[in-house]
C-alpha cells in the first residue's frame, strides 16, 4: 500500500512543476484578430488593413495584435479594435482560435479570432492608417498570413449565427420594409430567396409588428412598415429553433 500511495504521490505535479515545465517549454506567442463585418448599401463588407510586414506588404489583413503577459485575451480583443479603428461601442464575439505551427513568419503564433456584425452607417471609423477601410465580401482573396482561412470561417459562422438569432434586426432602421428584410438576408446569406416564402416564414414566427405606415420617397412601389418585437422575442427566445430557409 505505502508503495502504491509513493506512486500516487510522484505522480501529482507541483505548481513549481509546472512552472518550470512552461519557462523550459517552447515561446509560443498568442495574437488575436478581429474580423468586423459590415452591412451598407445591401452589401456585407469586412474590415481590412494594409499588412505592414515586409513579407506581406502591400496585401490586405484582418486587424490584429499580439495580447499583452498581463493582458485578458478579451481585454485585448477591444484594445485591438480600439487601436486601429477608433471604435469603442462594438459587441465582439470569440469564434475560433487558429494555431497551425508556421502560419506566422516571425515564429509560433496561435491567434483567436473575434468577430462582430455592425451597420456602417451607424459605425464610423475614427482612423484610417494604413488604408483601413470595407471591402465586399465577395472581392475578399489571398489575404495575408493565414487570415483568408480566418476570414473564410467567420463568414460560414457568421451564416450560421443569422440563422440562429436575429441579430439582422439591429442592422435595420426601427421601421423597415419586408423587402429591406430580405435584402440584408440575402446580402449575409450570399443567395436569393423566394420572395414569398421567405416573408412567410417571417410572419409565422411571428416577432414582427404592423406599423400600418407605407415606406415614402423610394424608387419602387411602397411597401408596408414593420418593426422588430424584441419583448416578444426576449420571452420567447429559448423556444426558438432560428429560421430555416
Amino acid at each position: 500500500m505505502a508503495s502504491t500511495n509513493t506512486k500516487q504521490a510522484n505522480a501529482v505535479k507541483t505548481l513549481q512543476t509546472i512552472q518550470t515545465e512552461v519557462q523550459g517549454s517552447n515561446r509560443i506567442a498568442l495574437s488575436v484578430d478581429c474580423v468586423i463585418f459590415g452591412f451598407d448599401e445591401n452589401k456585407l463588407k469586412v474590415l481590412l488593413i494594409r499588412s505592414d510586414l515586409k513579407e506581406y506588404l502591400g496585401k490586405w489583413s484582418l486587424l490584429g495584435d499580439l495580447v499583452g503577459g498581463n493582458e485578458d485575451i478579451h481585454d485585448a480583443a477591444y484594445r485591438i479594435l480600439k487601436e486601429r479603428t477608433g471604435l469603442d461601442d462594438v459587441y465582439l464575439e470569440q469564434v475560433h482560435t487558429f494555431g497551425t505551427v508556421d502560419r506566422h513568419p516571425a515564429g509560433r503564433v496561435v491567434t483567436v479570432a473575434y468577430c462582430s456584425l455592425i451597420n456602417v452607417q451607424h459605425h464610423k471609423l475614427k482612423i484610417l492608417d494604413n488604408e483601413l477601410h470595407w471591402h465586399d465580401v465577395k472581392s475578399i482573396s489571398e489575404l495575408a498570413f493565414d487570415h483568408q482561412e480566418i476570414f473564410e470561417t467567420c463568414y460560414r459562422w457568421l451564416q450560421k449565427r443569422i440563422q440562429e438569432h436575429p441579430l439582422g434586426f439591429n442592422l435595420l432602421p426601427k421601421k423597415f420594409s419586408l423587402r429591406d428584410l430580405q435584402n440584408l438576408y440575402e446580402a449575409i446569406l450570399d443567395t436569393k430567396m423566394d420572395r414569398r416564402n421567405f416573408r412567410k416564414k417571417f410572419f409565422a414566427m411571428d416577432f414582427l409588428i404592423d406599423l400600418d405606415e407605407m415606406e415614402q420617397d423610394v424608387p419602387h412601389r411602397p411597401g408596408k412598415l414593420y418593426k422588430f418585437n424584441f419583448e416578444k422575442y426576449a420571452r420567447r427566445k429559448k423556444k426558438w429553433v432560428g429560421i430555416d430557409f
